[in-house]
């Protein structure tokens, strides 16, 4: 495919996004304002009058119908302006930007993790059915998608820090006795060794272990299932059987003919269960008190702050969107027989 075609296919679809974006916006914008509590009346304490409460309504525009509160809305969202949440004060698109690495730092981890788990163990449960690896595999993928992120959150806080006192403070990013390090990509293990603070990248990546053991134990299932599922289907190819049929070593056939082919719809369901841990990573950032998107989404839904909330929303819609896009450009290039175009 030409380059100019590439680059036609790729503006193709960011115009087909757009429906689906503005969609996210009508649809968050709708739910937002079904939720229950009076953001104004949260905003003005509870020692406040009616009137004070009509005065802040007033202010944060909650007094005017929906059709002009969507209106404003879009108006701001025109200029780049997503509000300011009630409950921190600060405007949203500074909160999202200061907490995105967090939540990016511990989904890439636990995204490691569970890719340097589940494609090896995928392999092997493909080129061994119904042995023990086939079976093990079919167990930690059941569990992986059964256990609630929260309870294996709370199981590893018990047995490793409580129990065995091997993890530390389950507190966050970094325990309370080191410094944040300086600011160069946001993630902390990787700012710190820029900076050459080894003690701190330590510090930083021993609080990272368990939130991100705990979310690639999830997220590794679907990637196991897809990895053993692609690998059978291309180990019974006609092209496999020809490789093998013409005395290639296994080795070479499994390598250079199986995993490269059967890898193609790993990829594509790396790119869905990216952005879908992204944005459901929410308990895990709760239960160890990780300063992510998805924690500050939960703290501004329970006070109906809509700013905070469709913020969230409309920025997950953005990356999920990306990626889908990203993972098309990926796909196309490694297979080259695939074009962009449906």
């Amino acid at each position: 495919m030409a380059a100019g075609s590439r680059i036609g296919a790729v503006i193709s679809r960011l115009g087909q996004a757009l429906p689906t974006l503005f969609g996210v916006i009508v649809v968050t914008f709708v739910l937002t304002r079904a939720l229950p509590g009076d953001p104004a009346a949260y905003f003005a304490g509870p020692a406040a009058d009616e009137k004070s409460i009509a005065q802040i309504r007033s202010a944060l525009g909650l007094d005017r119908s929906l059709p002009e509160q969507f209106w404003l809305y879009l108006i701001d969202l025109s200029q780049g302006e997503l509000g300011n949440s009630i409950s921190t004060g600060q405007p949203v698109t500074d909160e999202l930007i200061r907490r995105l690495p967090a939540s990016l730092e511990l989904t890439l981890f636990a995204l490691l993790i569970a890719l340097l788990i589940a494609v090896p163990m995928g392999v092997l449960a493909a080129t061994h059915p119904g042995r023990p690896i086939d079976h093990l595999c079919r167990f930690i993928v059941t569990a992986g998608v059964s256990l609630p992120t929260f309870f294996t959150g709370l199981v590893f806080v018990f047995v490793f820090y409580y129990l065995l006192g091997w993890a530390p403070s389950p507190m966050g990013r970094l325990d309370f006795a080191y410094l944040a390090p300086t600011h160069i990509t946001g993630f902390y293990v990787i700012d710190a060794v820029l900076t050459g603070n080894g003690e701190t990248a330590g510090a930083a990546l021993g609080q990272l272990v368990l939130p991100a053991i705990t979310l690639a134990l999830f997220t590794l299932a679907p990637l196991a299932r897809m990895t053993r599922a692609s690998m059978l289907q291309v180990l019974s190819s006609d092209f496999i059987r020809t490789a093998r049929a013409a005395g290639l070593p296994q080795r070479v056939v499994l390598g250079t003919y199986a995993f490269r082919n059967a890898m193609l719809p790993v990829i594509t369901t790396l790119g869905m269960v990216f952005s879908f841990t992204l944005g459901a990573n929410v308990l895990v950032e709760k239960v160890f008190a990780w300063p992510g998107i998805g924690s500050f989404a939960v703290e501004a839904l329970v006070v109906s702050d809509y700013a905070a909330v469709q913020g969230f929303v409309l920025s997950m819609a953005v990356i999920f969107v990306a990626l889908n896009l990203a993972v098309d450009i990926v796909y196309t290039l490694i297979d080259p027989r695939i074009g962009l175009e449906d």
